[in-house]
């Protein structure tokens, strides 16, 4: 019997990490602990940050929606581009397509411009569940998001449209007897846009993902090299079907994942090399 209680497995739940000398609070001290509140107090907490982020967006929806018609004569560059830089025009087909696009379009800017709002009412909803050092890890990643979806937007905007719009436009037949132009509707020019910035912003998301699975343990960086092929032949497939039909804009949107990809396995390398910095530090002391 004595033999049985011995080879029992210990469950006791194991400490919580001490605090640094010098933090101010008592040997023993957990910020987890000391923040736990009841199921209720987490519901009203995270009802009041869903009504700061509806706030932030209902004010942004009103903003853009005063200036849909330039916001969207200000999306419409790549197509004037690859027209040479002359006039276009375009077209709506029911009588209430345009004021349903203004509506998509002021929604759409809202989000875009209410996101800081957003990362923050997240952070605030997140942060007492975290220990000091989590929330200071996490801090650069709610701005890292933000850029890099910005990132991805210009890319849209400046390279990737303008090549699409090259390339739909070489295929209108001009002259002879028949004539097949490009009228473009409101609604579906907008639908591609948003469509594109969407998948770039996502897929420019790379090496927040990866970097916060290697905070976690659960990815290295040698893992990664040894996966590259792979992500390379998986980035090209999303990038084939979140972009348009042209080799151009497929191009344009796996060549920048595969080099964030490769910046990705960089800041896995410093994560590692600073979580072995720590590891060394607290051995002596332990």
């Amino acid at each position: 019997m004595a033999g049985l209680m011995q080879d029992k497995p210990d469950t006791t739940p194991s400490p919580a990490p001490p605090d640094p000398p010098g933090s101010g609070q008592p040997e023993g001290y957990d910020e987890i602990e000391a923040s736990k509140a009841p199921l209720i107090d987490h519901l009203i907490e995270l009802r009041q940050r869903l009504i700061y982020t509806l706030i932030g967006v209902g004010i942004g929806f009103v903003a853009c929606f005063a200036f849909a018609t330039q916001i969207y004569t200000i999306l419409v560059w790549p197509y004037q581009l690859a027209r040479g830089g002359e006039k276009v025009q375009m077209i709506f087909t029911a009588p209430h397509e345009f004021f349903f696009t203004k509506l998509k379009l002021a929604l759409f800017g809202a989000v875009f411009l209410a996101f800081p709002l957003i990362a923050l009412q997240v952070y605030k909803f997140v942060a007492p569940g975290l220990y000091k050092n989590e929330r200071q890890a996490f801090r650069p990643y709610l701005l890292a998001t933000f850029l890099l979806f910005i990132l991805g937007a210009l890319v849209v905007y400046f390279l990737v449209m303008p090549l699409a719009m090259t390339f739909f436009l070489s295929h209108e037949q001009l002259g002879g007897q028949v004539e097949i132009q490009l009228q473009a509707r409101v609604s579906e020019y907008l639908s591609l846009i948003m469509t594109l910035i969407l998948g770039f912003g996502i897929m420019f998301q790379l090496p927040v993902v990866l970097t916060l699975l290697a905070q976690a343990g659960i990815v290295g960086g040698q893992q990664l090299r040894s996966f590259r092929r792979y992500a390379i032949v998986a980035i090209t497939g999303v990038a084939a079907v979140l972009s348009p039909p042209d080799p151009f804009s497929m191009i344009a949107m796996a060549l920048p994942t595969i080099l964030l990809y490769e910046a990705a396995i960089l800041a896995v390398d410093q994560v590692e090399k600073r979580r072995a910095r720590s590891t060394e530090v607290q051995a002596p002391a332990a």
